[in-house]
């Protein structure tokens, strides 16, 4: 069987709404004979003449009857379902957003963030999950609707990226801690024994970077998955963590934080996003919502 053209429904609608080849070709901008043709064409495609003469005037058959409120239906849905997306109703957008992320990030962002979504479109639920690793397949499967931190390079060249703010790493150690009481040289921080955050692939990072230079390099105790275990142990031990500043902001309570005594490269913490919900008005929601809540928070 041959796939109809789905253009005539347009003609159609227009036809059957004017009840005149004449008033429905002026619509459409066509002439009247081309308009005729366009008749002729649905007549054969439907096996009913649709429109009648009677008189000087076209009347509609029962299918034409029939079809004329189906057709309308049709034309409007499909002329909704091409126009460009709008902004969602906030007060009736009912949907979960997965945010994967840091420990870090969740507690110092998180309940801002919790707080807008809430205030402007109540039945969202927000959901985050734990960021293990780098890899981008979550996102370009759907699993995850957005992810937070530091761009490494090796994600997905698909995925869309935004940065949200700079951050610096620094020392931090219990109150009462020994580098607490003086001023903190790369020899003695590089003395201290240390909680050390593992990195993907083995790469070494910023700080290690930076102390290879000076021709040091750090006395770890022992390697952790996150910096939020890494600034637990800090609290209970004497081992110096190092964590990025503001990404750690809400997990340093209580804690002696300390610039650190060389220069290293600052990281930008980024939203990524696959380029599918790009457009999605309610996920461009969810992307200002995140980046006025960094900003906010950064203030």
């Amino acid at each position: 069987m041959s796939t109809p053209d789905l253009n005539l429904l347009v003609t159609l609608n227009v036809l059957l709404s004017e009840g005149s080849v004449a008033a429905a070709a002026r619509r459409l901008r066509l002439s009247p004979s081309a308009m005729s043709r366009a008749l002729a064409r649905l007549r054969a495609t439907t096996g009913d003449p649709l429109l009648v003469r009677a008189g000087r005037a076209l009347v509609p058959t029962p299918r034409a009857l029939e079809l004329r409120e189906r057709v309308r239906l049709l034309v409007d849905e499909a002329e909704a379902a091409l126009r460009p997306a709008t902004r969602p109703d906030l007060g009736q957008l009912a949907r979960t957003f997965t945010v994967r992320a840091s420990e870090g990030y969740a507690e110092t962002f998180g309940p801002g963030l919790i707080a807008r979504l809430a205030g402007e479109a109540p039945r969202v639920q927000l959901r985050f999950v734990t960021k293990t690793d780098k890899e981008g397949r979550l996102l370009r499967e759907g699993a995850v609707d957005l992810e937070i931190g530091v761009v490494a390079g090796t994600e997905s060249p698909e995925l869309r990226v935004q940065a949200l703010f700079p951050d610096r790493f620094v020392g931090v150690v219990r109150a009462g801690h020994p580098l607490c009481k003086r001023d903190v040289t790369p020899q003695a921080y590089a003395a201290a024994m240390h909680v050390a955050t593992e990195r993907r692939g083995g790469r070494r990072g910023p700080v290690d970077t930076a102390l290879r230079a000076l021709g040091l390099e750090l006395r770890v105790a022992t390697t952790v998955g996150g910096f939020a275990t890494a600034l637990a142990l800090a609290r209970g031990t004497d081992l110096v963590a190092t964590v990025p500043e503001r990404h750690t902001h809400a997990l340093r309570t209580g804690l002696h934080s300390f610039a650190l005594p060389f220069a290293t490269h600052d990281v930008t913490v980024s939203m990524l996003w696959h380029p599918r919900l790009h457009a999605d008005p309610a996920h461009r929601w969810l992307r200002q919502c995140v980046r006025d809540v960094c900003t906010v928070g950064l203030g």
